[in-house]
């Protein structure tokens, strides 16, 4: 790959990725803390919001490497759209922690809106 393709990739999976955080914001934060879920998740096991977050992850990563397997067998190929929904979902995890850790530690950066 190219690497002005692997960079329209790389938009493309990063459109993706904005527009379901918000078309899932409400669903999954209905107050104003969209880190809201992991909070709670921390809280009925004990463990961090960043751990839960971390446990949610691993699903998505788990299911990842199961479709990998696949991917060179004999097996049916997972559509286009199967990869797209477990890697945008991946994705936005590692995001999503790194809101979490920014809130903790107070890290700061040049957002930009």
């Amino acid at each position: 790959m190219d690497d002005n393709s692997l960079q329209i990739t790389i938009r493309n999976a990063f459109y993706r990725c904005t527009r379901l955080m918000h078309s899932k914001g409400k669903e999954y934060s209905p107050n104003e803390d969209r880190l809201e879920n992991f909070k709670e998740a921390g809280k009925l096991q004990g463990i961090s919001p960043e751990q839960a977050l971390i446990g949610m992850l691993a699903k998505h990563l788990v299911s990842l490497a199961s479709m990998t397997k696949l991917a060179g067998s004999c097996a049916i190929p997972h559509t286009q759209e199967m990869w797209e929904e477990k890697l945008t979902d991946s994705m936005n995890y590692l995001f999503l922690l790194e809101a979490l850790l920014k809130e903790r530690y107070g890290w700061t950066g040049p957002e930009v809106e």
